[in-house]
């Protein structure tokens, strides 16, 4: 240690040593900033800031040892070979480079360390290069220990500036290494130099070589446009890659034109036509862009403002885009920059808004508008050229329970399988729609009518008959079809989805599973019958139903004993409809649910304003035992209104108790244990059968007016009507015999024992008794005045 600084002081002019100092910090300076600008770069990028590191470190290493050596006053006077003057830096250049680029490619944490040592050993082969490049008549001698220890610590010091350079980030990814580098240059060059010593020779002949002087003003030169090249290259990529990084970050494409041809383009750009940027460089702006197809040819110019064009890509596919001029400088020059935004995405978008708005989501079929204006077109053409059309209304049958059982998922994936058997089955011409639920609808246009529609109904049932198996997959569905044919069974888009669910209607009527066509005549009952039902679901609410009441009456002594509540329905059209020709249709439609509850409300509201408690009866309907929540509802309506449940009677007959007979009785028990009365109705027709009355002890039974009507003709009823009242009386149950209207047919009935009659002898329906229970006296007056 003691030795180099003695060298330092006694045998270098201090002044040169500080330029070689400095030479040697601004070079490690250098270096280091390069190395960082490689590390962060990739591909061809790193390749060439790698080279330009190895160049900075390099021609830094051998400046400052031949500024030290200029510095350095051996007794002799020396000078400089010139090729091995220029092999030294060449060596210095090729060691730094293979040292920085193993060093970056490098994934082992001793990479970095390795490279170190790499580069301290070629330091050391540039010095000892260099000094083989030194002419002057005498001998250089080294000691060989201190070449050793350079050799030694020189790279070692090499090692850890590389080590700290990647261990260290921020400012001391810099300052370290750099300060670690410059200390390793210098260590190895005056740690040998201190043991070299110059023995003067004067048969040693000096041959021609560099001038200390030119060698002093070369390295000074190198050593500057190497601090400048160095700066200046970092200053011009770090802006002009902001720049450049900035342009390329932008999600839209930028092209540049200037004198009418493209002179660069951004990345996005580069990426949406699909070319490289050396085929677009010339090429005029208007030879990239197309109108949109369906548009008129636009004028071949670019235009400032904002304007939807295609695209056109190397490959010839056209991408939609917005594109949008601006005038800027650019290199020094007024360019055009157009700015061109891809809308493949939104166009796509609006093609998928403009779909769902046209197509039903589940099954991508048709919706109802669409479905309806491509009626209405296929209706204006058939008519310009006279031909024929069918319009074919569906509905799935079991649909609704496998969707109830199986769920809601299972339902979807049936009417997926629905609309893929209809594609199969209708041609391409034909349009298949969902109108919802489980209701769809063909238009079939181009055929001769109605072989056509035959034709298309029978594949229909085919396909369904075998990808839909009823009898073995519970969870298969099937289809009914109506069908009407323009224009003989409508011209109007209305009129003919009228008939074709009219026809659709008696399909389902008459069994299901078959196509019925439309026939005026076949189906004005059917038409009639719908639009009942339409008007039924409305009466409650247009006041159209109103209650009657007939009484019942003891035959002992001609007392009122209760009252019948009977529905009535008086339409704005028909009149007044009777209880059978609605209630039918109200079960079948399921408005007798509503309508039900309706009489109900009303009936007890009523009662409970008579002045005699007497009791009410009210007909229940069997699908109103379908409903869980019936006995609620008669629990909530007597709350409501305030009638005492023993009051009120329910009257029934056996058809309410064919399904769901376990439910249906349940019900009852708990309706008998709050006190309401259970009425069998209609007892001897239908499906009667003693085991009911054994399993569940009705209150009273009522015996049909069928029988009574044919009391006094037919022996048959008569014995009937006596075994039911024999019956009761076993049962110790009331028995009330509807229907009667003469003296004799009284006068058969008490004879039989029977003690309660109702009909129209004793007393017509008629308004609410408001004014109190009818006695004994008044049924005559009663009867006389309903005569």
């Amino acid at each position: 240690m003691f030795s180099v600084l003695a060298c330092i002081s006694d045998r270098h002019d201090w002044r040169l040593v500080a330029v070689a100092a400095i030479v040697c910090l601004a070079g490690s300076a250098a270096t280091m900033l390069l190395l960082q600008r490689a590390e962060r770069s990739e591909g061809w990028q790193r390749h060439l800031w790698t080279a330009a590191c190895a160049f900075a470190c390099g021609v830094g290493v051998w400046s400052t040892h031949f500024i030290a050596m200029l510095a350095y006053d051996g007794g002799v006077p020396i000078a400089y070979d010139a090729w091995g003057t220029l092999f030294s830096a060449l060596v210095a250049v090729a060691a730094s480079w293979i040292a920085f680029a193993t060093a970056l490619v490098g994934t082992s944490r001793y990479a970095f360390p390795g490279a170190g040592i790499f580069l301290g050993l070629g330091i050391a082969a540039m010095h000892v290069t260099g000094m083989r490049a030194i002419e002057t008549q005498g001998r250089i001698d080294f000691d060989p220990q201190m070449s050793f220890a350079a050799v030694l610590f020189g790279p070692l010091i090499a090692a850890l500036a590389l080590h700290a350079f990647r261990a260290f980030g921020g400012a001391h990814k810099l300052v370290a290494p750099t300060l670690l580098l410059v200390l390793a240059i210098c260590v190895l060059h005056f740690t040998s130099m201190s043991g070299v010593t110059l023995v003067p020779d004067p048969s040693v002949a000096a041959a021609d070589a560099f001038d200390p002087v030119w060698l002093a003003g070369g390295v000074v030169v190198a050593s500057t446009t190497l601090i400048l090249t160095a700066l200046g290259a970092l200053f011009i990529d770090r802006h002009l890659t902001d720049l450049r990084g900035l342009a390329n970050a932008s999600l839209e494409g930028m092209v540049i034109v200037c004198n009418g041809r493209v002179v660069d383009a951004n990345e996005r750009f580069v990426n949406l036509c699909g070319a490289k940027v050396a085929d677009l460089i010339g090429r005029k702006p208007e030879g990239l862009f197309a109108s949109p197809q369906g548009h008129e040819p636009r004028e071949r110019q670019i235009d400032n403002g904002p304007a939807e064009v295609e695209l056109i890509c190397a490959d010839g596919r056209r991408v939609p885009v917005e594109h949008v001029c601006r005038t800027i400088e650019y290199r020094g020059r007024q360019s055009d920059v157009i700015f061109v935004r891809d809308l493949s995405a939104r166009k796509e978008a609006e093609r998928t808004i403009e779909h769902l708005a046209h197509h039903d989501g589940l099954t991508d079929l048709s919706n109802r508008s669409s479905f309806e204006r491509r009626m209405r077109q296929a209706l204006a053409v058939a008519a310009a050229r006279n031909e024929q059309l069918a319009v074919f209304c569906l509905d799935l049958d079991r649909f609704k329970a496998v969707n109830d059982i199986f769920g809601h998922g299972e339902g979807d994936r049936i009417l997926r399988k629905v609309a893929d058997i209809l594609r199969a089955a209708a041609g391409e011409a034909d349009t298949i729609a969902r109108l919802g639920g489980d209701e769809f609808a063909i238009l079939q246009t181009g055929a001769v009518q109605p072989e056509a529609a035959r034709q298309l109904s029978d594949r229909i049932l085919r396909l369904f008959a075998e990808e839909m198996d009823t009898h073995r997959d519970p969870m298969a569905v099937g289809v009914s079809m109506g069908v009407a044919i323009y224009p003989g069974d409508g011209a109007t888009a209305e009129r003919l989805c009228n008939n074709a669910d009219t026809a659709l209607y008696r399909a389902k009527r008459s069994g299901k599973g078959i196509a019925c066509f439309f026939d005026a005549e076949m189906d004005e009952t059917l038409r009639s019958r719908r639009q009942m039902e339409s008007d039924l679901r409305h009466a409650i609410l247009r006041r159209q139903l109103f209650l009657e009441y007939q009484p019942l009456v003891d035959v002992h002594d001609d007392r009122v004993v209760g009252y019948e509540a009977l529905l009535r329905w008086r339409h704005p059209e028909r009149g007044i409809v009777g209880p059978n020709v609605f209630i039918p249709i109200a079960e079948e439609s399921g408005s007798i649910i509503q309508i039900g509850e309706w009489v109900l409300e009303q009936a007890c509201a009523e009662a409970v304003r008579w002045a005699d408690p007497l009791p009410v009866s009210v007909n229940i309907s069997p699908v109103q035992f379908l409903v869980p929540s019936l006995f609620d509802q008669i629990a909530g309506i007597l709350r409501r209104t305030g009638l005492e449940p023993r009051r009120l009677e329910l009257e029934l007959t056996e058809a309410a108790l064919l399904h769901n007979r376990e439910d249906v009785l349940a019900a009852l028990v708990r309706l008998r244990l709050l006190g309401v009365r259970i009425v069998m109705d209609d007892f001897g027709t239908g499906h009667s059968s003693l085991a009911n009355l054994q399993t569940f002890p009705f209150d009273k039974l009522k015996i049909d007016c069928s029988f009574t009507a044919a009391l006094d003709k037919d022996p048959a009823a008569h014995a009937i009507i006596r075994a039911i009242i024999a019956l009761g009386h076993s049962l110790d149950l009331p028995v009330v015999t509807e229907g009667v209207e003469t003296e004799r047919q009284k006068q058969i009935i008490v004879e039989e024992g029977c003690r309660q009659i109702q009909g129209f002898l004793t007393g017509r329906p008629g308004l609410a008794p408001s004014a109190g229970a009818i006695s004994s006296s008044d049924a005559p007056a009663l009867r006389h005045a309903e005569a």
